[in-house]
Parts: structure tokens; C-alpha cells; sequence
């Protein structure tokens, strides 16, 4: 099944949080914090949105920074997927 989003949203997946800190110390799943870093799979068209026109500046294969309740997460497949609208986006990391 695929997700096509609509308007200005975007679909991502977070990227695996740290296991382990800079000092060696393994994390257990539930000490770790939620990532923050995502890849983009999927891009809405952007248009008109509440009466302004909005023009995407993410493609897909982008990795962002998300903040950390920002979207709303759905299952497909039983993958876990996070739909954000652009402007939940806080930046591209390059």
C-alpha cells in the first residue's frame, strides 16, 4: 500500500535513536529519547493551503528535523509511518 499525502503534507520515518551515549553507556528502549531525525518518503503537491499558496521546499530522500510532538503517526503494513505538515518541519540536515 502506498501513502500519497495531500496538500502540504509530508510522510516520514524516524531514523533509529542512539542506542548508546558519546560515553559508551547502553540505553534500554525505554531511556531512550524519541528521534528527532527523520527521512522523508513522501511529498504532498503543496498548493493552495487555508488561502495562501504553498510551495514544498522538502523531496523525498531529504533528511529533517522534526519536533518532537509534532504529526500524527499511522500504521500501513505494519510499518510505523508520521505524517507532518511542512511547516512542522523545523530544518534540512545535510
Amino acid at each position: 500500500m502506498n501513502i500519497r499525502p495531500l496538500a502540504d503534507r509530508v510522510v516520514i520515518k524516524f531514523l533509529e535513536a542512539e542506542e548508546t551515549t558519546k560515553g559508551g553507556i547502553i540505553l534500554t528502549s525505554a531511556a531512550q529519547e524519541k528521534p528527532q531525525v527523520a527521512e522523508i518518503l513522501a511529498v504532498g503537491p503543496g498548493g493552495l493551503v487555508d488561502g495562501k499558496e504553498v510551495k514544498m521546499e522538502v523531496k523525498i530522500g531529504d533528511k529533517v528535523l522534526i519536533g518532537k510532538y509534532a504529526g500524527t503517526e499511522v500504521k500501513v503494513d505494519g510499518e510505523k509511518y508520521t505524517i507532518v505538515r511542512q511547516n512542522d518541519i523545523l530544518a534540512i540536515v545535510d
